[in-house]
């Protein structure tokens, strides 16, 4: 990923908008296709890096690994290494993360009330 330049229009404006509306400061966080799935997922706890990449097939390595450091460098994930043998690492929310649990559950009951199965309205 390409990172825009400090000083580019284009970032001065993505700052003003960021600054001027709350909801483009929360999808600055976490907007995109992946980062509330994976937020979705580490909300049941800890979770080691192939338990988040078994229950999101679709995402691919290098994705999952930007968005974890990225959703760290915002705070809304921990990263844990465990000193155990062999060792491994943890992913939790943190609590500005936590804090977003209510979101995540209302994104998740407008999508069952909106989308459609085959035809049909999702039930629950």
């Amino acid at each position: 990923m390409t990172a825009i330049k400090p000083s580019s229009t284009r970032q001065e404006n993505r700052q003003t908008a960021i600054a001027a509306c709350p909801v483009s400061f929360v999808m600055d966080k976490i907007g995109g296709n992946w980062k509330p799935v994976i937020l979705f997922q580490m909300m049941s706890g800890a979770k080691r890096y192939s338990e988040i990449k078994k229950a999101i097939p679709t995402i691919t390595e290098k994705v999952l690994i930007q968005h974890l450091k990225q959703l760290q460098d915002d705070g809304l994930v921990l990263r844990k290494a465990l000193d155990v043998v062999p060792p491994h690492v943890e992913y939790r929310l943190s609590k500005s993360g936590q804090a977003l649990t209510p979101v995540l559950n209302a994104m998740a009951a407008w999508a069952f009330e909106h989308r459609e199965f085959g035809g049909r309205k999702a039930s629950r």
